[in-house]
């Protein structure tokens, strides 16, 4: 949420290391880019993100307020990253459906031969070290990457996906610990939040 629309924001101003390249792009207050980083023209970090030691943005690319992606993470555009985002250490979003260095002519692709395609990460979603997710997917709310898996396909809601292929393994919670059957509902022992599953999909049980 940007300060315009938060009235009672305190506005903190971006701290950017002087090693750091950020050149039109848009910081929101409060958020960090450290030693090495690059931030493309065109991108915009929300409010109170941290951007690690050499990680990528594209241009762009869009990260939500309160995300943190981790030290040489690579985040090629067209990415859309919500709110509250964790991207672990160097991992990797392609854009490149069939990638090629030189068409079948010899001549050297240009930006005008391909059209880049992006991953979403919906709100509270956390993406694990090293893991690559392959555009276009997308990851649902408050799910799970575990660390070196491949993303191939959309990943669904509080879904714990791993492996190579990913697959989900489990369901976990906005507080991220895994979920634990209780009767037809899923319990978070951390919080006590009660989700129903219907068909492959989970959801908060608001009747609880």
């Amino acid at each position: 949420m940007s300060p315009a629309t938060n009235p009672d924001a305190t506005s903190r101003p971006a701290r950017i290391d002087p090693s750091a390249d950020v050149i039109g792009a848009e910081v929101g207050d409060g958020s960090s880019v450290w030693h090495l980083a690059q931030v493309r023209e065109g991108a915009t970090i929300g409010r109170d993100c941290v951007i690690g030691r050499g990680v990528y943005v594209g241009p762009g690319v869009a990260v939500g307020d309160g995300s943190k992606i981790q030290n040489y993470a690579l985040v090629y555009e067209p990415a859309r990253l919500e709110d509250g985002v964790f991207v672990g250490p160097a991992v990797v979003f392609t854009n490149d459906t069939y990638p090629r260095a030189i068409n079948p002519d010899g001549t050297p692709k240009s930006a005008s031969d391909w059209t880049p395609v992006g991953v979403t990460v919906r709100r509270g979603a956390s993406i694990g070290a090293r893991a690559t997710c392959v555009a276009p997917v997308q990851i649902g709310r408050w799910a799970t990457v575990a660390a070196g898996a491949v993303v191939t396909k959309d990943v669904p809601d509080f879904a714990l996906v791993a492996g190579v292929p990913a697959r989900r393994i489990g369901w976990v919670g906005p507080a991220g610990v895994p979920l634990e059957r209780a009767g037809d509902a899923w319990v978070c022992p951390r919080t006590g939040d009660r989700f129903i599953e219907t068909d492959g999909v989970l959801k908060e049980d608001t009747d609880a």
